[in-house]
């Protein structure tokens, strides 16, 4: 059984952290998909696309699920980004976790923007 709590700092993590979260916790072959003009990204481009690229300051997450199939875990819920300066950034989202190596990896992550 997954440590849900350590999941849902990791996925935090991917929200405030930088490359180095990413680095241990990302999957060589993640996707991640995005309202356009960013689009469906692989590995490379979401670790391009962190060099010089702002963190959320905070993050808040409410209607969390979690749902577990042997080694891998759906995240779903909803967030709130915060930035300064910004209004905040309202999506619904879901992560895919697969256990490799010992350790949990995001697979995939996905963001439907919300009103």
């Amino acid at each position: 059984m997954a440590d849900l709590d350590e999941l849902w700092d990791c996925e935090r993590g991917f929200w405030l952290d930088g490359i180095p979260h990413y680095k241990c916790h990302l999957a060589p072959d993640a996707r991640m998909v995005f309202p356009e003009p960013a689009g469906i990204l692989d590995a490379g481009a979401i670790m391009q696309g962190l060099e010089g690229a702002p963190r959320w300051d905070s993050v808040d997450f409410d209607a969390q699920h979690a749902t577990q199939a042997s080694d891998t875990v759906v995240l779903s819920y909803r967030a709130a980004g915060h930035r300064p300066g910004n209004p905040p950034y309202r999506v619904l989202c879901s992560s895919t976790y697969v256990r490799q190596g010992g350790l949990w990896q995001m697979l995939m992550h996905q963001h439907t923007l919300r009103e």
